[in-house]
């Protein structure tokens, strides 16, 4: 079983562990409950563990929006707080870190305070609990020849996750991941796998170029794709022309349709206040449009011009390019289940072995809006004012810091040579993003962008038992001069809701270093020093490109000079993904990005949005890429998104508030949020913005005390916990 529902210890509940997503959380009773199994089936919603308890009353340790619906599922109410009569109930209570249910025969009523949502039976009696995991797992697998038209069958079914084609599949429980895709002589499907026939047909050029940058539209539209000259959408009466600028379009196409479906589907099963909707200038007959076919109401949608619509639409988070190449048909799925922006790029920026990946790496950095507050320095041995660095400074690597780039190459052809693991030897500049993220598939290794492979996302879907609840974190310091970092033991585990194993490691030989590498551990935070010969051990080196280990880690962060090639290893053995350095880091910015990503990790943030946000603080963020998956977590962020706040002092007494609202493991694009300010109950739906607020000193302090989260007080990052006002 995925889940394990086990008695509170230490008060009156049980703990609810998901094995598969890694999320764990507890719900509170009025008296010590013994949870007994029973029938799933009780429960008008799918779940897959399901107890009962006898109980007269329950909460749990977050804020939340409590559905209630009547015996045959019909939704009678939702909110925060309200009371119903006698009779027998289906109640829905979201978010929580697995969905939620619960089935009992009482009236009851429900309450919120800043920290719990409690549901009070008149009758305390039976109640039952159901869970289901928020995880997603594929129907099935397509084998199909990868020529470019027999791929666009396999693509065209996609959709045939879509739980349903209404605007509601803009919410990520109700889309499901794709079937995935293998290649093969033959094409064949699952029995499992259907086609949904949506009405919305994409008609592309027969060549990976144009093939790809529409697989996600293909997913969230249900689109056959068929082969054709001139690249363009077509439904019943309609059509819309994917050219001029063709990447460009179907990016547009995405964000306008996901848009637009969102605030569409509040005419539905939910009739939430959202902001979109309210603000929005678009003047439409929303009720009928969710009342459309599919593809009658993209052609409808399609007729807004983008100009109008493109002022209200969020910052997408993420844009992956995907290489033309068969080889990286596998990874289709994968970059459609994300609903990522996709590119294609025929050709790409190749980056010298003359300095490089020194300092004309950060010339990108440097032109973004945060790049004047970012501190410490730069790769190439070379200040952001252009001095030298300090004689008191120290590297993480052997080489010398303007030896980065050629030092990086010249390891990378050293384990080519040794063979034991596929070995990147050329650098590349992929072209700048609009979105938060950015993703690369196929070959080379990208500058300023996640590595994606394909062994580390079918990881994703691995339901691994585990034999124990807690989330265990290793930090491991193989040399004394970088002890400091080694501190970070004391940011994780900073959580009272999530059980942590944390340990701390010195000066690991290479045995022990073996043995770590191996073990069940969730996170490895590693210190030390990394060359072309390896990880520094305390007698010698771990070369993992050419040890034959079996990876039991599951995510890492590799912390010291040029290791790229060791995490790529990891990855390639058994890790979902990490983060690792693509040249020699100094010391002191090195510590600085460990103790943040540390912070930030703890607090339930993905590899992928954790290295952003130390971006925003750091320039030598850029030295840092993610390798395998970059929606990797080590625990479930209390909010469920990630959220990141940004402060201004306004006056003496007010503050100005706003937060970035990130997708994030299950709660991915589309999922309703609201910020816990009086100011502010409306929802929004995630990717978000929300806009500045002006708040008093005290409610911002009450605000912060709910969470431990990211805070960027004048563009300098602090935590909600140590903000001193």
């Amino acid at each position: 079983m995925s889940i394990d529902i086990d008695p509170l210890r230490e008060a009156d509940g049980i703990t609810v562990t998901d094995h598969i997503e890694n999320t764990q959380f507890e719900v509170y009773t009025d008296r010590p409950v013994d949870p007994r199994p029973r029938p799933e089936s009780d429960h008008y919603f799918p779940v897959d563990a399901s107890a009962a308890v006898e109980t007269g009353s329950i909460e749990i340790p977050r804020v939340a929006v409590v559905e209630t619906r009547a015996g045959d599922g019909t939704l009678l109410t939702h909110g925060d707080c309200y009371t119903m009569p006698d009779g027998t109930y289906h109640v829905g209570i979201n978010p929580a870190p697995t969905k939620l249910y619960l089935a009992f025969d009482s009236g009851f009523s429900v309450s919120t305070t800043d920290r719990t949502t409690r549901i009070d039976l008149d009758t305390p009696g039976t109640v039952g609990l159901g869970f289901r995991s928020l995880h997603q797992t594929p129907a099935g697998t397509i084998t199909t020849p990868t020529d470019p038209e027999s791929l666009m069958d396999a693509v065209s079914l996609l959709g045939s996750a879509l739980q349903t084609t209404s605007p509601e599949r803009s919410f990520p429980t109700l889309r499901g991941h794709p079937p995935l895709i293998e290649p093969g002589d033959e094409f064949r499907v699952p029995e499992r796998v259907e086609p949904v026939d949506s009405g919305v047909r994409i008609v592309v050029p027969p060549e990976y170029r144009y093939l790809y940058p529409v697989v996600s539209l293909a997913y969230y539209f249900a689109a056959d794709v068929v082969p054709g000259d001139e690249p363009r959408i077509e439904g019943d009466g309609w059509t819309y022309p994917l050219e001029p600028e063709f990447e460009a379009r179907t990016a547009q196409v995405l964000r306008q349709s996901f848009h637009m479906d969102c605030l569409a589907r509040t005419e539905g099963f939910y009739p939430v206040d959202l902001h979109e909707r309210e603000t929005t200038d678009l003047d439409l007959d929303w009720k009928r449009l969710y009342d459309l076919p599919l593809a009658a109401r993209l052609g409808e949608y399609l007729d807004i011009p983008f100009a109008d619509v493109e002022p209200e639409l969020p910052q997408w988070t993420l844009t992956t390019d995907v290489r033309p190449d068969p080889e990286n048909v596998e990874m289709l799925p994968f970059v459609a289940g994300e609903l990522s922006i996709v590119r294609s790029p025929e050709t790409v920026t190749p980056v010298d072995d003359d300095g490089g990946v020194g300092v004309g790496f950060f010339g990108s950095a440097d032109r973004s809006s945060s790049a004047a507050t970012r501190r410490e320095v730069p790769v190439g041995g070379v200040a952001p004012d252009g001095g030298a660095l300090g004689d008191d400074e120290f590297v993480r690597g052997g080489a010398s810091m303007g030896a980065a780039s050629a030092g990086i190459i010249r390891g990378a052809d050293a384990s080519t040579e040794r063979g034991a693991v596929p070995a990147q030897t050329e650098f590349v500049r992929p072209e700048p993003v609009d979105t938060v993220e950015h993703a690369w598939v196929g070959d080379g290794v990208p500058l300023d962008a996640n590595k994606a492979t394909l062994d580390a996302y079918h990881r994703r879907l691995e339901a691994g038992q585990v034999e124990q609840s807690r989330i265990s974190v290793l930090v491991v310091c193989n040399d004394d001069q970088m002890r400091e970092e080694g501190n970070v033991a004391d940011l994780y585990g900073l959580r009272d809701m999530v059980q942590f194993d944390i340990e701390v490691r010195h000066d690991l030989t290479r045995e022990e270093m073996r043995e770590v590498l191996e073990s069940d551990v969730d996170f490895l935070h590693y210190i030390g020093h990394v060359d072309d010969r390896g990880m520094q051990c305390a007698e010698g080196y771990l070369d993992l490109t050419d040890e034959d280990l079996e990876i039991g880690v599951s995510a890492f962060l590799l912390n010291a000079c040029q290791s790229y090639q060791q995490g790529e290893a990891l990855v390639h053995r058994g890790s979902r993904g990490g983060i690792v350095t693509l040249s020699d880091v100094a010391n002191s910015p090195a510590t600085t990005l460990g103790r943040i990503i540390a912070r930030l990790m703890n607090s339930g943030f993905n590899l992928r949005t954790a290295l952003h946000v130390a971006k925003r603080e750091l320039i030598t963020g850029h030295q840092y890429i993610v390798v395998g998956d970059g929606g990797t977590t080590i625990c479930q962020s209390r909010s469920g998104s990630a959220v990141v706040i940004n402060l201004r002092r306004e006056s003496s007494e007010d503050w100005r508030v706003s937060a970035d609202m990130l997708p994030n493991g299950p709660y991915g694009n589309g999922t309703l949020t609201t910020l816990n300010l009086a100011t502010d109950d409306s929802n929004h739906y995630i990717p978000v913005k929300l806009d500045d607020q002006t708040v008093s000193t005290e409610e911002l302090s009450k605000f912060l005390d709910l969470e431990t989260a990211p805070v960027f007080k004048s563009d300098q990052l602090v935590w909600s916990d140590e903000l001193d006002f």
